[in-house]
Order: structure tokens, then C-alpha cells, then sequence
């Protein structure tokens, strides 16, 4: 018996070990036309392999690049597309650049050290008071989802100090939205929004 596990490992297995013996030997034709010709027969194959695929964007470019990987790159043919080399497949990734810098709250994120920056720098007090006070809810609902139970104003305050070294503080009368009163508030507009009881 001639078993698959005998037999060599499939380059592209979703198309089957038929799909590739086509492959194969549409490699050894020596005629360039017919060559070609047997590489279209072997497209319509497997295009007909996934025709709910059909309607995905360069659906059929995809198709004869993986025609080209399944012969190796041997397939001398004349291919209707651009087609990826194998240098380009093997290439590894360039590496992500990570930033290096540090954000001392975790929970606040970068964004909020960011926005204290812009904060320190504005020059019209009204305008910086408002922005403060917006930073300081920010913050609270990002500690909330962080940790529930040790969310206090005061907290917020003495972070939001912290943070901008000083610069940044907030009036003592200064009242926070409560972030469990903001999550009510947003599932009571949703429940006024989608209410099928309602007559139109």
C-alpha cells in the first residue's frame, strides 16, 4: 500500500494531493504554451475549489501565487499577474519599533500624560481649568475599569498632581462624574433608543 505519510509533504494542503500531481506535472511540459494552458485548466480547478471565495478581492491573483508556491517557483510560464518571489516569502519581518518610554501609571495610559503636557502649556486659565477637570474624569474612569473598589476623587487629585509635578491642581469643590451613575445613564439611552413597546 502507498500511503499519504509515505508520500511528500504537501506545500498547500487545502488544495490536496491532487491538485498538486497537476502541479507537477504541468512543471515537466516542455511545450511554453501548453504548459500555460494546463496552468489555466489547473486555476479553474482550484478556483472551483472555493467558489465562496470567488467574490473576495484579488481572488484570482491569489490563486496563481499559489500555483507559483506549489510548483516551487519552477512553473515557466506566462503568469496574468505580478507575482510574489520567493525571496519575498521567506523574508522575515522588519521588527516593530517599540517605544522606550515610560509611563508611570499603567491604568492612566500614555494618552493621559500626554493631554497634562498640553494642559501645563495652556496659557488662558478658563481654557486649562476645563481641560483639568476633563483629564481628572479620564482618569477616573480608567482607574474604574482598572480597580472598582479604590476609585475616589481624591485619589484622582493627588494623581493628577503627581503626574504634572505639581503643576496641575485641581479646585477642592471640584466634583468628578460618578462612573457608575455614567454607566446607568448610558444604559438607560440605550434602553430609550431600542424600545420595541414603543409607538411610533
Amino acid at each position: 500500500m502507498d500511503y499519504n505519510s509515505n508520500r511528500k509533504n504537501l506545500i498547500l494542503p487545502e488544495y490536496g494531493r491532487h491538485v498538486q500531481k497537476m502541479v507537477d506535472h504541468a512543471i515537466t511540459i516542455e511545450d511554453r504554451e501548453e504548459r500555460t494552458k494546463c496552468a489555466k485548466t489547473i486555476i479553474g480547478i482550484m478556483g472551483n475549489m472555493f467558489p465562496h471565495l470567488r467574490d473576495v478581492n484579488d481572488f484570482k491573483h491569489k490563486l496563481w501565487d499559489h500555483l507559483a508556491i506549489m510548483s516551487d517557483f519552477q512553473l515557466d510560464i506566462d503568469y496574468p499577474y505580478e507575482l510574489l518571489t520567493k525571496e519575498t516569502l521567506t523574508k522575515r519581518p522588519d521588527k516593530i519599533p517599540y517605544k522606550n518610554s515610560r509611563i508611570s501609571y499603567m491604568h492612566y495610559g500614555e494618552l493621559v500624560e500626554k493631554l497634562i503636557e498640553q494642559a501645563i502649556k495652556l496659557e488662558d486659565e478658563t481654557e486649562r481649568k476645563h481641560l483639568v477637570v476633563m483629564i481628572a474624569n479620564h482618569m477616573k474612569k480608567s482607574l474604574f475599569i482598572w480597580n472598582k473598589d479604590s476609585v475616589t476623587d481624591e485619589r484622582i487629585f493627588d494623581d493628577l498632581k503627581r503626574l504634572s509635578k505639581g503643576q496641575l491642581v485641581v479646585a477642592e469643590d471640584t466634583k468628578l462624574t460618578e462612573f457608575k451613575e455614567y454607566n446607568q445613564n448610558r444604559n438607560n439611552k440605550k434602553k430609550q433608543k431600542y424600545n420595541p413597546r414603543k409607538k411610533k
